[in-house]
């Protein structure tokens, strides 16, 4: 399975194409539709997430609620495009256009990628650099977790800490319901309620604020991914994707970072054999991934997220046309995405384990790959 996306921050649409779906995929778009949703909430939004109401619409790829076997193509109406029409029109002329941008924002893709391609007017850059591009790839995501939900795989994505405060309740799947009633994602009321206190403070003084987000998924039949070559290995290829998603600056599989400073003998998990369970762990420090394959354990996800890098009170920069010293240009931005984040993190992911489903068991129906995945779970239990 493989997807492309396209469409701007301020453009008509967004566009996903995905290839290499089975047949036979029961899908509608309330399937993806509460996943967009969620991308849109969490403690500390701007006014962007006010004006969109992310709905996705089927243009290929799907008949009668069941996909074909063709190309899926999802698109994302951008309700605000009615507002950029003249600024963002494909059409030559009417330059230099309103909301040009000169004066860089640190910390954003700006600067680079005007020198990378040659923009002086750095919304070329911005328009496409801009998070509001994961709407697609959370698209995509729920495809994948449709997907998964038929080899008994389920998701979630949370918060861990934010803002210099860290959740002290531990997770568990029994209070996954607790998630997702939680403005922040969090699953202690205490740290929840010091965050907004931190939050609303920052954002009276024009500050913004990060955290560390977490992705979780239960249910994975060993052996997703392989150890024989590099680009292959499942941990380099959730790492890849989860370092995609803007303003991401670290990743880590299980205790990774917290390992590193222990003994081997503290951090390896034990194996054990059970009749009619197999092989399994009573610690999952590994984090489901060993090798660079599944390991049959939870596959646990961490990735660190700055704090977003539009300021209110802007950063000191130079203006790319006439270099001079200048204030960061402002745009329309969140106090902190943190919350939105993890579930980003969490479909992200899901596209990458639907991609070593579909590598691992082939077959051009769904039908085919629930009866390869239900055969090899049974081999892996008497192995």
């Amino acid at each position: 399975m493989r997807f492309l996306t396209a469409g701007e921050s301020h453009g008509p649409l967004l566009v996903a194409i995905v290839e290499g779906l089975p047949a036979g995929l029961p899908l509608v778009p309330e399937d993806i539709n509460p996943w967009l949703k969620k991308r849109q909430e969490g403690y500390g939004r701007g006014r962007r997430m006010a004006i969109e109401a992310d709905e996705v619409e089927f243009a290929s790829g799907v008949r009668a609620g069941r996909t074909t076997g063709a190309p899926l193509t999802l698109l994302i109406r951008n309700r605000d495009h009615k507002n950029w029409m003249e600024i963002m029109d494909p059409a030559p002329g009417n330059e230099p256009r309103k909301r040009a941008l000169t004066a860089a924002r640190p910390g954003h893709a700006d600067l680079p990628g005007g020198i990378k391609y040659g923009h002086k007017d750095l919304r070329d850059v911005l328009e496409r650099a801009s998070a509001r591009e994961t709407a697609a790839r959370v698209a995509v995501g729920g495809v994948a977790l449709k997907l998964l939900s038929f080899f008994g795989v389920e998701g979630v994505g949370y918060v861990v800490g934010m803002a210099g405060v860290w959740s002290q309740r531990p997770f568990s799947w029994e209070r996954k319901e607790e998630i997702e009633q939680s403005p922040l994602r969090m699953l202690d009321p205490e740290a929840e309620a010091e965050v907004v206190r931190r939050v609303d403070q920052a954002k009276a003084e024009g500050d913004t604020l990060g955290g560390i987000i977490e992705a979780r998924f239960r249910g994975l039949v060993p052996g997703l991914g392989s150890h024989v070559h590099f680009d292959r290995k499942l941990d380099g290829r959730l790492a890849q994707m989860a370092l995609s998603i803007p303003a991401v600056k670290g990743v880590e599989i299980g205790e990774a970072f917290q390992n590193a400073m222990k003994r081997g003998s503290e951090v390896h998990d034990p194996i054990y054999w059970e009749e009619g369970r197999g092989f399994y762990r009573k610690t999952n420090r590994a984090g489901g991934l060993e090798g660079g394959m599944t390991n049959g354990e939870e596959l646990v996800l961490r990735a660190a997220l700055k704090p977003i890098a539009t300021l209110m009170k802007p950063l000191p920069t130079v203006d790319v046309v006439t270099h001079e010293a200048k204030e960061a240009a402002l745009e329309r931005s969140d106090t902190t995405a943190v919350p939105a984040a993890s579930v980003i993190l969490m479909a992200l992911s899901a596209i990458v384990l639907a991609q070593a489903y579909l590598e691992k068991f082939g077959g051009d129906t769904l039908e085919e790959l629930v009866e390869r995945v239900e055969r090899y779970k049974e081999r892996v239990r008497a192995w």
